[in-house]
């Protein structure tokens, strides 16, 4: 029987690791301020690269131009994003480069989050960007979520007249002291485990989006396998057996984690 991508509903593919932007409960800064020995080599991730990752997803999942860094920053975003016109194209930024970027992005992604957190020094730049952004797209594609992490003025934001996506603020070095209590599914099992997969710009290849700069969550590199043999590997398998069995805290990069693929705002 031919491998298929069973359960897979979305795919994060980093196209840079690069960011523009000192958020203070970042992780990468910390890591590169405190643990400069694991510090995350950034860069972006090769055009003939997106072209083969374009070729092998499956049509109608959602792809995320994100992991770590700020997609706006690469340098032929536009022509990356055209490329998965087959999937519903999706993306989180900062929104500093949301004007001069306006024509890569207006009718080329199908929704656009800005994340907003609490005591940003930028908040009310960014918010007359965002302001800026929606006159000029009027009423085409992408629709836009605004995610506010922490204590962020909601009422300020409601009146822009987009979707508001609430969440609460963790450790920078992973999602783990979570401010409020996570929510666990039902099944025990972490959903991002069961239908998520992340690309970061080198090509290797995550279970999860979960912050992990020492690389345990690592399960393929699709420059030398195709993403199916990687979502079918033993090494993924042997990650969904331990959470089958209640045995997440054996999984490296599960065994910190507090996340359970149910975002809580």
């Amino acid at each position: 029987m031919d491998k298929i991508f069973n359960s897979l509903t979305t795919v994060n593919v980093e196209l840079t690791s690069l960011c523009n932007k000192k958020c203070w409960m970042c992780g990468r800064r910390k890591i590169d301020e405190e643990y400069p020995e694991i510090s995350l080599k950034y860069g972006h991730m090769d055009f003939n690269l997106i072209k083969k990752i374009s070729s092998e997803l499956p049509d109608d999942i959602v792809v995320q131009f994100h992991n770590n860094g700020e997609p706006l920053l690469y340098p032929r975003f536009g022509e990356a994003v055209s490329l998965f016109s087959r999937q519903i194209r999706c993306m989180n930024t900062n929104g500093k480069l949301l004007i001069e970027k306006a024509d890569e992005i207006i009718g080329n992604l199908d929704t656009l989050t800005i994340s907003t957190f609490e005591n940003d020094e930028e908040a009310d730049i960014q918010y007359t960007l965002i302001e800026q952004f929606l006159q000029k797209k009027g009423k085409n594609l992408p629709s836009i979520i605004i995610r506010c992490l922490g204590n962020v003025d909601i009422d300020r934001y409601k009146k822009l007249g987009c979707i508001i996506a609430k969440r609460i603020l963790h450790s920078p070095l992973g999602s783990f002291k979570y401010k409020k209590e996570t929510t666990v599914p039902e099944i025990g099992i972490c959903l991002d485990l069961l239908n998520h997969m992340a690309i970061r710009h080198d090509g290797k290849v995550s279970i999860c989006v979960r912050f992990d700069p020492k690389e345990v969550g690592i399960i393929g590199d699709c420059q030398k396998e195709s993403l199916v043999d990687i979502w079918n590997s033993i090494r993924r398998k042997e990650y969904i057996t331990a959470h089958i069995q209640g045995n997440r805290k054996d999984m490296p990069l599960c065994n910190t984690c507090e996340f359970w693929g149910i975002p809580r705002g």
